[in-house]
């Protein structure tokens, strides 16, 4: 019985596990797990597009090293053609206008003189009335001052001693001037050129344009000898200053 038995069991539990297995089969089978894909970042929203912006300028450092053009340079001033200068005298002022055009060489060295202030504190040494008045060399005591170079004699120029011009005075040699001048009292025709003794004559540069009055007065004045010179006024005629016209 006992051998049965243990087959009986046997059986039995074979039984059991096959029906087990079987109902396990037939069951609904679970759904796979929905597989959760990993969500893709959103693409981030285009920004809106910018405004063209102007081209960038260069840098300062840029402008730095293109050389700027230099600004144009400032107008010359005009050079008169004849300019003026203005004589201060103890008898008054004296305006004369000098012709660098007829005489260029006589008005450069005349103005350079001016320029220097060579003609502050002279007097009027030698004054002949109904003739001329000169000055532009002598101080006060007669002291005769320090002067450049000697220059030539430009009397071909065409201008006339005519009453109130201003001509360079000179010795015997005709290229002898120096910063000497006279101004013509009345016409001198026989200081001219073609009716010099010399052949040369003296070189008119300018004339004067305002206080002939003024020649007038120091042509008048009382004169006498100081030592070996003649004519010379007995109450110094002073050339204070003597200017370029502004």
């Amino acid at each position: 019985m006992e051998p049965k038995m243990k087959l009986l069991k046997i059986f039995l539990l074979s039984a059991l596990m096959a029906g087990l297995v079987l109902s396990l089969g037939c069951g609904s089978s679970p759904e796979p797990e929905s597989k959760v894909e990993e969500a893709e970042p959103a693409a981030e929203s285009a920004p809106p597009p910018k405004e063209a912006e102007p081209e960038a300028e260069p840098v300062e450092m840029a402008k730095l090293e293109v050389p700027k053009p230099e600004p144009p340079a400032p107008p010359k001033p005009k050079v008169k053609e004849k300019p003026v200068v203005v004589m201060e005298t103890s008898k008054g002022t004296i305006k004369i206008e000098l012709d660098q055009e007829r005489a260029p060489g006589t008005v450069a060295n005349f103005l350079q003189y001016v320029d220097d202030k060579f003609y502050d504190g002279t007097i009027f040494h030698r004054v002949m009335p109904n003739f001329m008045i000169q000055g532009g060399g002598f101080g006060p005591d007669m002291s005769e001052k320090p002067t450049r170079e000697m220059i030539k004699n430009e009397a071909t120029n065409g201008l006339a001693n005519l009453r109130g011009t201003i001509a360079m005075a000179r010795r015997p040699d005709p290229h002898s001037a120096t910063a000497q001048f006279f101004i013509n009292h009345k016409t001198n025709q026989a200081l001219d050129k073609e009716h010099s003794r010399d052949g040369w004559g003296y070189c008119v540069f300018g004339k004067v344009i305002e206080g002939l009055d003024v020649v007038d007065a120091i042509a008048q004045v009382p004169t006498g000898n100081k030592g070996s010179h003649g004519n010379v006024p007995i109450a110094v005629v002073t050339i204070k200053t003597v200017r370029r016209e502004e």
